[in-house]
């Protein structure tokens, strides 16, 4: 079995995948109208689609701007300067060493889901 991606139903379709774009620097792929994928470096892929387009085919099976569990993570050479270029967007911790050793900065993306930015300790 082969992990395919991560999907994120929202009502707010542009707006979310413009964020995400801006972060990974990953250039959107659209498949559909409503349906996107950001190819990440690593294999990662990320989806957005508008709940709309899920409840054509799964009523009531995805409900957008509803998590409160899933952390999306994005891995940086370097924290501050991605810190620097996202001011504009809700900051929830600010650029923290964390007791394992990385370096973490934890926003809220358009729909309010939890994304964390770090980078590992470079070890001497």
């Amino acid at each position: 079995m082969k992990f395919a991606s991560v999907r994120i139903a929202t009502r707010q379709f542009d707006t979310l995948l413009a964020f995400y774009a801006r972060l990974s620097g990953a250039e959107p792929v659209r498949l559909a109208p409503e349906f996107a994928e950001l190819r990440l470096p690593g294999g990662a892929v990320l989806a957005i689609s508008s709940e709309a387009a899920i409840r054509q085919f799964n009523q009531g099976a995805a409900v957008a701007a509803s998590n409160r569990s899933a952390i999306f993570e994005f891995e940086v050479d370097d924290v501050d300067p991605v810190h620097a270029a996202l001011s504009d967007v809700e900051l929830v911790m600010p650029p923290t060493v964390m007791p394992w050793g990385n370096r973490s900065m934890l926003l809220r993306d358009p729909d309010g889901n939890l994304v964390n930015v770090f980078s590992r300790v470079r070890k001497a």
